[in-house]
């Protein structure tokens, strides 16, 4: 069942939009690292950004995905929507490449566990573009897909999450040194404008069948 092309479509669909999307110059991530350089409290940190995304993206995929079997009017107008905030993203992720900028990430005090756990889920769960980029676009996305296809969609989507943070937590004084080059963003903001415009394109071919 894992090698059926329409699952494995939906997978790799949802890993690359959702991975797209988190991997960008910001807070969050900037939050994660710098208590990742420091060894504190990075797994709990990252754990808790991966879990809110893994809920958000299934509450956002779910709902689309009801919404359009309940509307079938609605199909069109989030499959639009999908394809032109991609296409939108991608041209941003491309200005990024040609006007690169790199993560500064500051020197944070040292606080508690729970302290560190309830500034994870205020950073993440009060900012409106968490929102928007998971349960809109990704919804968006992830709705057009039914059945064991949907669920693939949102596992490729939730691994995307836990590979970036836990990537974060782990591998922070590897990667704070690329962070701060502005060429390593203008190549993976390049990559991530080409991913965009992959799976829009992927989105309008299937509006044309």
């Amino acid at each position: 069942m894992l090698l059926d092309p329409v699952i494995l479509n939906a997978w790799q669909t949802g890993l690359l939009t959702s991975a797209g999307l988190i991997i960008a110059i910001g807070s969050q991530n900037a939050f994660v690292l710098s208590y990742a350089l420091r060894r504190q409290h990075a797994v709990g940190i990252a754990s808790v950004c991966a879990v809110i995304d893994a809920l958000l993206i299934t509450v956002g995929v779910l709902g689309m995905g009801l919404l359009i079997q309940q509307y079938p009017l609605f199909l069109k107008g989030a499959l639009w929507f999908g394809i032109s905030f991609l296409v939108a993203y991608g041209c941003m992720a491309l200005w990024r490449a040609l006007f690169p900028h790199s993560l500064q990430v500051e020197e944070r005090p040292s606080i508690t566990f729970k302290a560190a756990i309830i500034t994870t889920l205020a950073m993440s769960l009060l900012n409106p573009h968490v929102y928007l980029d998971t349960v809109m676009l990704i919804g968006s996305v992830g709705g057009q897909f039914h059945g064991v296809a949907q669920t693939s969609f949102i596992v490729g989507a939730a691994m995307a999450s836990i590979i970036w943070f836990y990537s974060l937590a782990f591998g922070a004084h590897f990667l704070a040194p690329l962070f701060a080059n502005s060429w390593s963003w203008r190549v993976l903001d390049l990559s991530v404008c080409l991913f965009m415009w992959w799976v829009a394109a992927g989105l309008w071919g299937h509006e044309l069948l």
